[in-house]
């Protein structure tokens, strides 16, 4: 199991285009803002930007120079998206204000991808497209807050890094903009939650807070447990989104991604529920021989908590 990286994202439960393309050219670019001094969630509204040109320029759906320069356009979007956390954690400027800041950014580059594809495709088919329109951006977003949660779940439980689940489930108490737009994505993320997790994650805080000792053998469990299922939920990535817009786009038929966003990736997204469910009780069966006088992390009991995880996952497609 690879070593987390403070700066960078956990790397062995990244999508393998961030992994190997775009968070190697964020890393780059991180040093070089750094260095001048560039401030984090400038680098966020310098990515938006780009996100907003791609959208104008998605809206020349016929135009194939159009639409390889959305795609160019939101791969700059993702570079800056992984550079701006990249230098925050470098730089030690993270907030609360650049995390709702980011969570915005990137919610304007697809309304604005988004709204220019509807914008074309309104005039070429009627105003029934907005409501297509509108309801994938509603399936977008509930999917999106799924794959979050369980990162940040993983980020937490597996390497004590972020907050922890409950006081994310918390909504902010106060009256300013970015309190309720990040108590707001809470609520959504809550929604998205697989029945037991609320139980696994109890139990994990228990076990932990009764034996400081152990956390280590828990967490390095937890690890080999969920990273594999995590990759799985890179699926619902915004890598992939981008991708499939273009070859939608460049191959004339638009119209198929929002129908795969409400009907193929909210069908992928439930199964990557059922799977999580499995897999959560799975572990929070084998959580009480982790617990024991084990005498280091390789031995018998922690991997039979793994085994069972695995044996749970491989039961649903």
């Amino acid at each position: 199991m690879q070593q987390t990286d403070p700066v960078r994202r956990t790397s062995e439960i990244e999508e393998l285009t961030n992994l190997y393309v775009i968070h190697p050219v964020s890393g780059w670019l991180t040093r070089h803002f750094a260095r001048l001094g560039v401030a984090p969630n400038a680098v966020s509204l310098g990515g938006m930007a780009a996100g907003v040109l791609a959208g104008a320029a998605y809206h020349h759906v016929g135009d194939v120079r159009f639409a390889v320069a959305g795609f160019l356009l939101m791969v700059v979007w993702h570079v800056m998206d992984g550079a701006d956390g990249q230098l925050a954690r470098l730089t030690g400027k993270q907030s609360q204000t650049g995390k709702i800041l980011d969570g915005i950014c990137d919610y304007v580059t697809f309304v604005s991808v988004y709204v220019g594809l509807a914008l074309a495709l309104s005039a070429l088919y009627g105003a029934w497209v907005w409501a297509l329109v509108v309801l994938a951006g509603g399936c977008h977003a509930v999917q999106s807050a799924a794959y979050e949660r369980q990162r940040q779940d993983y980020n937490f439980w597996g390497w004590a890094r972020g907050s922890a689940p409950v006081a994310r489930a918390k909504v902010a108490s106060g009256r300013r903009v970015g309190d309720l737009l990040f108590g707001l994505y809470n609520r959504l993320e809550a929604l998205t939650a697989p029945g037991g997790e609320a139980g696994l994650n109890q139990r994990l805080a228990a076990l932990l807070a009764e034996h400081p000792d152990r956390g280590p053998v828990i967490r390095q469990a937890y690890r080999e447990a969920f990273a594999p299922l995590l990759r799985g939920w890179s699926i619902l990535s915004a890598n992939y989104r981008t991708i499939g817009i273009f070859l939608c786009v460049i191959c004339r038929v638009p119209l198929a991604y929002f129908m795969f966003e409400i009907v193929g990736f909210s069908a992928i997204l439930m199964l990557l529920l059922a799977r999580q469910r499995m897999c959560d009780g799975a572990f929070m069966a084998g959580l009480d021989g982790l617990a024991g006088d084990v005498p280091c992390p390789g031995e018998r009991r922690r991997d039979q908590a793994v085994f069972a995880v695995k044996a749970e996952a491989s039961l649903v497609p």
